[in-house]
């Protein structure tokens, strides 16, 4: 192969590997690879979709973005001091791993999000979105994990290779929509695993787990398109409610503003605030902060948490946009900072009453 071959296909496979991250491109075919159900609210005997929503853009609003310019350049490296967590917490700690990874740690429990550990988000080990920070816990001092809450399938939240690690280490129960226990346990066939759709319950020790809708997709390749379900959960426990996002795009609200009628008060929101440039490409699958702060609003809570920001560069904006535009939405609402923390890796919170 000469050296203009592989250049090109070099960068073909990091476009694609960056697209695969976030599931920005598939095809169409007509048999779901994953699930096997009637049709629903949300699914029409193929594909899971949004009700009343956006469908995610297609292959050619991929390649304009890519050539559109207007990328921020990250830092390669960026250190941080990664933490130590305790064994047990009875009230209430979020500690960010990186990314959409966080330890929660509220009332006795110890639930992983999305948990990512590998150096890329991607199907490749040699191309795509390359971790810029170090994990904000070293998978050795981890406690023990209960139960993973796993939001939906793209690279950057569904990592078989950790999910592996944490099956040989701690054995924990999966808690995923509907279609991704399929993809997990094609990797890791003895998974504890348990699905829902939303509206579904799951109980841990003495909390329970719903199934909340958000405003998103899904997929791992190109055949694939949201054949397994996306979902916002729903964490009831004796030290208070915690709602957590993956990712979302606004949606007029609707993720947010039945919440305080249908779940009563929120101690604490963990929500996305990043990769969401350009706005034109990104608006529907994720919010920006300041819709994050009107998210955040609408939903009640007492405070928040922002996250899926400063690890993997999936999007245009710089590594520290986030928090800074997050800083201004707050200002402009008269929102005090000590309410909503955007957490870098290795930062933990000890969420107040």
């Amino acid at each position: 192969m000469n050296r203009r071959r592989f250049l090109t296909r070099t960068a073909l496979l990091a476009t694609g590997a960056a697209a695969a991250a976030t599931g920005a491109f598939a095809l169409s075919p007509t048999r779901n690879r994953y699930y096997q159900g009637p049709p629903g609210p949300n699914f029409d005997g193929t594909r899971f979709f949004n009700p009343g929503g956006s469908p995610p853009k297609g292959f050619a609003d991929l390649l304009k973005w890519q050539a559109g310019g207007g990328r921020a350049k990250w830092p390669e490296s960026i250190g941080i001091r990664q933490s130590i967590p305790a064994p047990r917490v009875d009230d209430l700690i979020v500690t960010m791993v990186g990314h959409a990874t966080l330890l929660i740690q509220v009332a006795g429990l110890n639930l992983l999000t999305d948990p990512v550990w590998s150096d890329r988000a991607s199907p490749f080990s040699f191309a795509g979105p390359r971790r810029a920070t170090a994990p904000g816990i070293r998978f050795e001092a981890l406690p023990r994990i209960d139960a993973v809450l796993l939001t939906h399938n793209h690279y950057d939240h569904l990592d078989l290779e950790t999910l592996a690690r944490l099956k040989q280490a701690h054995d924990p129960l999966v808690i995923t929509p509907l279609g991704n226990d399929t993809i997990v346990k094609d990797t890791v066939p003895d998974m504890r695993v348990a699905t829902g759709n939303w509206g579904h319950t799951v109980p841990v020790g003495p909390a329970t787990v719903h199934f909340e809708p958000c405003h998103h997709w899904s997929a791992r390749g190109t055949r694939d398109r949201s054949m397994a379900l996306w979902s916002a959960f729903l964490i009831d426990t004796p030290a208070g409610r915690i709602f957590h996002v993956g990712d979302t795009g606004f949606d007029q609200g609707r993720p947010y503003r039945d919440l305080p009628q249908k779940h009563g008060k929120i101690r604490a929101a963990i929500l996305p605030v990043g990769a969401y440039e350009p706005r034109w490409f990104m608006r529907d699958q994720h919010q920006d902060p300041a819709e994050a702060v009107e998210g955040f609003l609408l939903s009640g809570a007492s405070h928040a948490v922002g996250h899926h920001w400063g690890t993997f560069q999936l999007t245009n904006e710089g590594r520290d946009a986030p928090p800074a535009a997050l800083a201004a939405a707050l200002a402009a609402k008269g929102i005090g900072p000590d309410r909503f923390r955007a957490l870098g890796p290795g930062e933990w919170w000890a969420i107040p009453a």
